[in-house]
């Protein structure tokens, strides 16, 4: 998909609001979202009515190739993800192709990234919410959390921290999707996926 020059693009982590959560499997687009924040050296504020929180910035070296990105955290759960990101859509203009989605993924390894544009929602209920509300078309990095031990149900792994062994990583591996989220925006999908699908 070409990349519309000046349209804005929306960031948006997956994730569920509250201390409680913060450090599981399922708010790894949280994660994210909160380091490409640092990056663009904003804070997130309220976003109005959008039941969200956002930061403005640019992300890109100067010149043609910097762009203008809104990270947000939906405070509205999860699966109810769909509302705030329509609502941000909407206020700030974003074509769906510029719609971004960072989220947990089940069926990919633990750390390893998948980049896409489109498709279905594989289960995961925070996809399923945007998809009622924007369709499919629009972006998605997956990183990959593996699939729960033994018989443990999906819904306590994903809403599970990751284990000590998987935090000696964490940081290297987030940091490695905010720069996939980088090189998307600045470069297209297909350079993206080039260099980190992994």
């Amino acid at each position: 998909m070409a990349i519309e020059a000046g349209a804005p693009w929306l960031i948006v982590g997956l994730g569920n609001p509250g201390s409680e959560y913060a450090m599981n499997r399922h708010n790894v687009g949280f994660m994210v979202a909160d380091l490409l924040a640092e990056r663009v050296g904003g804070r997130f504020k309220r976003a109005g009515r959008a039941q969200a929180q956002v930061v403005e910035g640019r992300i890109g070296p100067p010149g043609p190739l910097n762009r203008r990105v809104i990270v947000a955290k939906p405070m509205s759960f999860m699966n109810l993800s769909g509302g705030p990101v329509g609502a941000l859509r909407d206020f700030y203009k974003v074509p769906v192709g510029h719609v971004v989605a960072v989220h947990d993924e089940l069926d990919i390894d633990y750390g390893v990234l998948r980049l896409k544009l489109g498709g279905g929602d594989n289960g995961h209920n925070g996809l399923k919410s945007i998809t009622r509300v924007l369709g499919a078309d629009y972006h998605r990095v997956r990183f990959g959390i593996g699939r729960p031990p033994g018989r443990m149900p999906v819904a306590d792994f994903v809403l599970r921290d990751f284990s000590s062994g998987e935090r000696k990583e964490l940081e290297y591996f987030v940091d490695r999707a905010a720069d996939a989220v980088e090189c998307l925006v600045v470069e297209g999908l297909e350079r993206a996926q080039g260099t980190y699908n992994s």
